[in-house]
């Protein structure tokens, strides 16, 4: 074991204000693990919602492990390796991290399958959005996948380890198999589809900053999840599909969270898919801004975009402005359902203009369906509009588009990383001389993730076959479970089978298949109603 390792995480743990430290006497010990980096997870609140939740439970030991390449896996809290605890829980919000998972097992000399391992090694449970929307990558690992949300799964989970945790380990299988929510793939006599849990009253479970650190990008608020799901319907979305309904936490209880916050921060970060689109916004503004907290949000729609909301910005010292017209052309924006015109982009653009933002953000989607080199002119032409007229710094981030399980795109084909890579080129010359900056992700990561986020078993078969986390190593693996990538990149036809049909998001295939032909045929999609819909299934 690397004393320098301990000694770093020990002094990460003095750095830190609000971890939960017990003596595991008595108690069931479980590491919660975000496979990537400290800075990373530390930003991620689901990470702090579960840490809490585990907790919460006298009985319950939860300490936090993270991903640090070429690093034994040690807790912060006690430093003690993965092998030491009874139940590893893997928290996942992005596919590319499953390299990382497997790397962090290999490291901890736990066999990475599940049939290998006996009562004497740590049960293995992974959740989170990636695993939600499809769980076949991991069907090989994992004794259990957590499908929807911790609140609705987490208390039953607890009960059934409390009884079961010593249990020969397929006695505990079956046990975990009939836990609502939980995929068990190693028990084959378990009832599929798994229903997605989801927890109907947001404001029974408080969502916000658990643990205070410097050493993270949100390290300066304390964050507070406003409202869960999105009713807009944007059809490439996957938190918009695999988190309805859309639901809000009541003003009351977001102040009461921001004002415990405000003992350890001054500026309280709104979190949700849309923070704009909350329904008694200014009431929060309002409220917010009277007990004399800074402000900042993780999202706006640029329709509505309040007034107030921008002038709360401005006036706590919010520098940067972000939206995301996901497409240049109206055509393709009608196509992803996403309701915004370039009007309101340039009528936004104006407002973050007025209110004096340092920066203004766009984020865009490169190789979506249907997609043409006049729609990616579009999408530089409506940048360099934005430009015009905000003569600050304004940063353009192109992102190649990755089909989601759940969603009405999830059969759609990948563009193919040379035509990506042509059109982030084409992007990067015209905005660069004109003083736009621009950021790009890879398109060859990002058919990495396609893979993963469409794979089945057989990428599950190239995970165990993972040797280094790294491109190369990923392709070697694909080499070795001899699986062709373009299998899951192409577009899937309507007779093939979806390996995530192990798992129910709620909203039917009718409607999915419904929304697919009315993205084709260049129609729009009214949003969720506030209640009383039956259209989609979810309600």
């Amino acid at each position: 074991m690397s004393w320098k390792r301990i000694a770093e995480l020990k002094g990460v743990l003095e750095r830190e204000q609000g971890a939960i430290i017990k003596d595991w006497g008595g108690r069931l010990p479980i590491a919660l693990i975000y496979p990537n980096t400290y800075h990373v997870g530390m930003s991620s609140l689901g990470l702090h919602t579960v840490y809490r939740l585990f907790n919460a439970h006298d009985d319950v030991a939860c300490e936090r492990v993270f991903w640090d390449k070429g690093a034994l896996p040690l807790s912060v809290e006690s430093q003690r390796p993965l092998a030491d605890f009874a139940v590893l829980a893997f928290t996942i919000s992005y596919e590319l991290d499953y390299l990382n998972l497997v790397q962090m097992l290999r490291a901890a000399g736990i066999p990475l399958r599940a049939e290998e391992r006996d009562r004497e090694e740590p049960l293995l449970i992974a959740g989170g959005p990636a695993v939600t929307a499809n769980p076949e990558p991991l069907a090989l690992i994992c004794d259990a996948l957590a499908i929807g949300e911790g609140e609705a799964i987490i208390p039953a989970l607890l009960d059934a380890l409390r009884q079961g945790i010593a249990a020969d380990r397929s006695e505990l299988w079956k046990m975990l198999a009939t836990i609502p929510g939980l995929y068990v793939p190693p028990w084959p006599a378990q009832a599929l589809p798994v229903e997605r849990q989801w927890l109907r009253d947001l404001n029974t479970a408080p969502a916000a900053t658990v643990i205070y650190t410097t050493s993270t990008e949100f390290g300066d608020r304390t964050l507070i999840e406003v409202s869960r799901g999105c009713g807009r319907g944007c059809r490439f979305c996957l938190a918009g599909f695999c988190y309805r309904p859309p639901r809000e936490r009541s003003v009351e209880s977001l102040l009461a969270q921001a004002q415990a916050g405000l003992h350890y921060r001054d500026r309280v970060g709104l979190v949700g898919a849309a923070v704009s689109d909350y329904s008694r916004i200014n009431e929060l503004v309002s409220g917010l801004r009277e007990l004399g907290a800074g402000l900042s949000v993780s999202s706006l729609r640029v329709d509505p975009l309040p007034e107030a909301l921008l002038q709360a910005l401005a006036e706590s010292g919010t520098r940067t402005l972000t939206i995301a017209p996901e497409a240049g052309s109206q055509r393709l924006r009608t196509m992803i359902n996403k309701g915004v015109s370039e009007d309101d982009v340039l009528r936004a653009t104006e407002a973050a203009a007025r209110y004096g933002f340092a920066q203004l953000k766009l984020y865009f989607m490169l190789g979506l369906p249907g997609e043409t080199d006049d729609d990616v002119q579009a999408m530089v032409d409506l940048s360099l509009a934005v430009a015009d007229r905000f003569r600050r710094q304004v940063t353009v981030n192109l992102t190649p588009f990755v089909p989601k399980a759940h969603t009405p795109f999830q059969r759609a084909a990948m563009a193919e990383a040379d035509t990506l890579q042509a059109r982030i080129n084409h992007g990067q010359r015209a905005l660069r001389r004109r003083g736009v900056t621009v950021r790009t992700e890879s398109p060859a990561w990002a058919e990495v993730q396609g893979t993963l986020a469409r794979g089945d078993r057989h990428i599950g078969a190239a995970l165990l076959a993972l040797e280094r986390p790294t491109l190369s190593g990923w392709r070697k693996a694909l080499a070795a479970a001899q699986v062709d990538p373009r299998t899951y990149l192409d577009e899937w036809p309507p007779e093939r089978s979806l390996p995530w049909q192990v798992v129910s998001s709620g909203v039917n295939a009718a409607y999915l298949r419904r929304e697919w032909q009315r993205a084709k045929a260049g129609r729009e999609t009214e949003p969720c109603p506030s209640e009383g819909c039956r259209q989609c299934g979810v309600c």
